[in-house]
């Protein structure tokens, strides 16, 4: 996602690695240095209030998340994974390990008194909207103008899983480059209300704030030292990034069958795997997918697959899953962006349409940005009517399509992708161009 934050250490447009975590990809790319603090440290709560006039307390603005439209309730665990055959190689001075958080969405049982869990825990949600957070360097919104901390999900905590469910497919989610495994909870809700185990993931030290069990804060550091500024260092720096993402990822797959003894009660389908993810997150389920053949299914949103530091003559810089191909079904979702949407005008995507496989759709949301698939579509609009806004819009963030119809239809062809994939359930509405979302322009 692009990064323009307004502060006095970024006196000129900047971009937050656009050539990987965006599918508008100008020709080179200008790494920011991030101050993103200190490694490790314990962070503090999330502040509810700033300074008014005369120096009276005053509410930040706060948004609300869309209710989910399945016939489950949602329940969450939130899980430490240590990877013990890794240094972390981001931050091999702060641990010998490779430490992960994740969460996982579920169907619930009916009922309980456990309350809602936020989107963001109060840590890392102070993170995320100061100026060393996402909030910021993808959004362009200033420190300190909203309240993160405040916003609910629509899942209990620890709630026994809904029998009732069944067996579950399960789903992974990557985030975009410096963006949190939270960053999509809106969808990730909506289609465990569906019956699936949505398992989001934080790629520790690239995200700009990971909160580790006890209030430890893993912040960002795959900028650590001088950043790369030609584009042979751009590349090489992108491709450890996806390097680094895919192995989370595969580690990922290799816990799941022992919590799924130990936490699920063998109720998770493990020979039913999807991903899906968004900007880097989008690479990363393709890529993943080349490289491990344990996920069935995935899906791209506006996520380019190539490590482009500079101009691409001869596709010296595509990803594997670009020049190879897969044999397993793969769906492209664009936007309007510069250089997104239909698959022809990204190189990398092109590349991917002509040498896969298996079945592939690519379709574009109408009115779109590169944020619209992310939680940014629908908090944005709310926080902007309270007076908090993008530095460069609303419109620059998340476009000018209507938030409730850009929810509907990324929850509406998500769920369709993975019914059709993972369940045997076709509602069709990939066979073509749909009267229900006008705003999809759908390419075969």
């Amino acid at each position: 996602m692009t990064a323009v934050p307004r502060t006095r250490t970024h006196n000129r447009r900047q971009v937050l690695v656009t050539g990987l975590a965006a599918t508008a990809a100008p020709a080179t790319y200008a790494v920011p240095s991030v101050a993103a603090g200190r490694p490790g440290a314990r962070a503090g709560t999330g502040a509810r209030s700033g300074a008014g006039s005369g120096g009276v307390p005053r509410s930040l603005p706060t948004a609300e998340l869309p209710h989910p439209t399945g016939p489950f309730d949602v329940g969450s665990t939130t899980l430490r994974l240590v990877d013990r055959t890794r240094t972390d190689p981001w931050a091999p001075d702060l641990s010998p390990y490779r430490e992960l958080m994740v969460s996982v969405r579920y169907p619930a049982a009916p009922g309980g008194s456990a309350p809602r869990v936020p989107q963001m825990s109060a840590a890392a949600a102070a993170h995320f909207g100061g100026p060393g957070g996402a909030a910021a360097l993808n959004l362009g919104m200033a420190p300190g103008t909203a309240d993160w901390g405040a916003t609910l999900s629509h899942a209990r905590q620890d709630a026994p899983v809904h029998r009732r469910a069944g067996r579950l497919p399960v789903v992974l989610y990557s985030p975009g480059l410096g963006d949190p495994r939270t960053w999509n909870t809106a969808l990730v809700d909506d289609l465990a209300s569906h019956g699936y185990a949505v398992v989001t993931v934080d790629h520790t030290y690239e995200a700009t704030e990971v909160e580790f069990p006890g209030g430890r804060l893993a912040t960002m550091r795959i900028f650590d030292g001088a950043p790369p500024n030609d584009p042979d260092a751009v590349s090489a720096l992108l491709r450890k990034v996806v390097a680094v993402r895919v192995a989370d990822t595969r580690f990922v797959l290799d816990r799941l069958p022992e919590l799924n003894r130990t936490r699920f009660g063998d109720v998770l389908e493990l020979r039913r795997i999807g991903m899906f993810g968004h900007s880097a997150g989008g690479f990363t389920a393709a890529q993943a997918m080349h490289d491990d053949r344990r996920i069935r299914a995935g899906v791209n949103m506006d996520g380019q697959m190539d490590y482009v530091g500079g101009a691409l003559p001869d596709g010296s810089r595509l990803s594997t899953v670009a020049l190879e191909g897969l044999d397993r079904p793969l769906l492209l979702m664009g936007t309007e962006s510069e250089g997104s949407g239909d698959y022809r005008r990204q190189p990398s995507w092109a590349a991917f349409w002509r040498n896969t496989r298996g079945w592939k759709a690519n379709v574009t949301l109408t009115g779109s940005r590169h944020a619209s698939y992310t939680d940014a579509q629908v908090l944005l609009p709310q926080l902007a009517r309270q007076g908090a806004e993008p530095a460069d819009g609303l419109a620059s963030a998340v476009g000018t399509v209507r938030p409730d119809r850009a929810a509907a239809a990324e929850r509406a062809y998500v769920t369709s992708f993975f019914g059709r994939w993972l369940r045997r359930h076709d509602d069709h509405l990939l066979d073509g161009p749909s009267d229900r979302f006008p705003e999809m322009v759908f390419s075969r």
